[in-house]
């Protein structure tokens, strides 16, 4: 596995992460937990180093679960977690945005012990809270790091004046954000300030939440406990509108001799050398094909083909809906 750099700290991670949230939560009933641990350390047998979780994902039981799988190997590998949310222990019910300094110092801790470790490697702001300034959320992640409990710092789906505002603070090592062939607004919204401040850019669904493989179309039923259920992008009408583009997809990586899940994955690669997406999956098999589109190389007549192709397809739904939306890109 190739590996690149995050940030211009010298975070090294494998050139695709692992996206662990869907081994316990958003995509309907949570794997087995010797599946789970099993896929996790497959994972790091094949050269992944990039792990990324979340207290809300379960919640809980995703860092509980990522820390026991990885606690052999805790020096080989980076660990991202997040905070930034509500959540009732007692009812495991996530609430609300909370980035309060107190708040934070309380889930950093909590989170170091579902980890089973005495640091994070990378911790994100899950979702910016416009209660607290950034600066403050900032300053708290500073402190942390200064103590040996955090190593970089990181925010999921801010805005730029938010990404400034708190790299004034202090380096923000790597955005994570959705990016992928069927959402690609990072590029006009982000590259250029994340180009010029030196930080890296980790997209999730970059499968397009499994759209892209071909896996399924308009007669797809989706289950209520699945998150995909209530995302405008998924409703019936809109996979039909949409199986153009995974049609192109298939197409363009027949020619390749190559699955859409590895064009999809090996385009995201080719557009930035600080671009590491972590693509997620429950089964072994899925995560050899998507670790294989690391060796797909595109050249710029391929990414040049594959632009045109795409510009003819226009994608239909929002991505996620307006309760949702109003969370994104402060």
């Amino acid at each position: 596995m190739h590996t690149r750099i995050l940030g211009t700290n010298g975070l090294e991670v494998s050139a695709l992460g692992l996206g662990c949230m869907g081994l316990t939560h958003g995509y309907g009933q949570p794997v087995a937990k010797e599946q789970g641990i099993s896929l996790i350390r497959s994972a790091v047998e094949r050269g992944v180093t990039l792990f990324d979780t979340a207290e809300v994902y379960g919640p809980f039981t995703n860092e509980a679960l990522v820390g026991e799988a990885l606690a052999p190997v805790r020096d080989q590998v980076v660990i991202a977690t997040k905070f930034g949310f509500d959540i009732d222990p007692e009812k495991s019910l996530m609430g609300g945005v909370n980035s309060r300094p107190d708040h934070i110092r309380d889930v950093v801790a909590a989170s170091l012990k579902r980890l089973r470790t005495d640091r994070i490697d990378l911790l994100y702001q899950h979702r910016v809270d416009p209660n607290v300034p950034i600066e403050d959320v900032a300053g708290t992640v500073k402190e942390l790091i200064a103590q040996g409990k955090v190593r970089y710092f990181g925010l999921s789906e801010a805005g730029v004046h938010t990404i400034r505002r708190a790299h004034a603070v202090h380096p923000v090592t790597a955005i994570q954000s959705e990016y992928s062939l069927w959402w690609r607004e990072p590029e006009e919204k982000l590259f250029s300030t994340l180009e010029e401040l030196g930080i890296g850019f980790v997209p999730f669904s970059p499968l397009g939440r499994g759209f892209l493989t071909g896996a399924m179309d308009e007669n797809t039923t989706i289950d209520r406990s699945d998150f995909r259920h209530g995302l405008p992008r998924f409703s019936a009408e809109a996979r039909k509108a949409n199986q153009a583009l995974v049609d192109t997809v298939k197409s363009i990586a027949a020619g390749k001799v190559v699955t859409p899940a590895q064009i999809a994955l090996a385009w995201l690669l080719a557009q930035k050398p600080w671009i590491v997406p972590i693509p997620g999956t429950t089964k072994l098999h899925r995560l050899d094909e998507n670790l294989g589109a690391a060796e797909v190389e595109l050249s710029h007549d391929d990414l040049q083909e594959i632009d045109g192709a795409l510009a003819a397809v226009t994608v239909e739904g929002a991505r996620y809906p307006e309760h949702l939306q109003r969370m994104v890109d402060r």
